[in-house]
């Protein structure tokens, strides 16, 4: 049995990762990444926000401190207003983006969009490449976006804009 050694989050947040990885009271736990159809998403998702959507902002893999012991890596994180001004994320943002790859296990994925929405993140957004559906999270529950648009309160993305071929 392997035994895994815990490390402090301090340690965590001044080690880079290559993939980034995220950190569940003192564990690295590995994230799904580096396939073509995943990252493709992730751009043209964060992209459309960042270019279509006035009063928003978008980025890629950062950081995200949901608690105290606990960091997650999103693959794309939404912002209402202009870019925050720290170095990870330390309050909720309006939105998250989960970019399903084939490996990963919706035991795991709900861990995820329960450490998000514990932490205050109003939206959680799974998105899966495969079928090219997508399902919105919140505090009440969840819903699939099945008119093909992703929505944040009064922000709206359409899944052919995080899809495009």
């Amino acid at each position: 049995m392997a035994v895994s050694t815990l490390i402090p989050a301090e340690e965590y947040l001044r080690t880079i990762y290559e993939p980034d990885c995220d950190y569940v009271e003192g564990r690295l736990v590995e994230r799904n990444v580096g396939e073509m159809d995943h990252g493709d998403a992730q751009l043209c998702c964060a992209s459309y926000v960042r270019n279509q959507c006035k009063g928003y902002w978008a980025v890629v893999e950062v950081r995200m401190q949901v608690m105290r012991n606990r960091l997650r890596v999103p693959d794309v994180t939404i912002v209402k207003g202009g870019k925050p001004g720290t170095r990870i994320f330390v309050e909720p943002p309006l939105a998250v983006v989960e970019v399903l790859s084939p490996e990963d296990r919706m035991s795991s994925m709900q861990q995820r969009i329960d450490d998000y929405l514990e932490f205050g993140v109003p939206y959680v957004w799974v998105v899966d490449p495969e079928t090219r559906r997508g399902f919105v999270y919140t505090a009440q529950g969840s819903v699939e976006a099945k008119d093909g648009v992703m929505r944040a309160g009064e922000l709206t993305v359409p899944l052919a804009a995080i899809f495009e071929e």
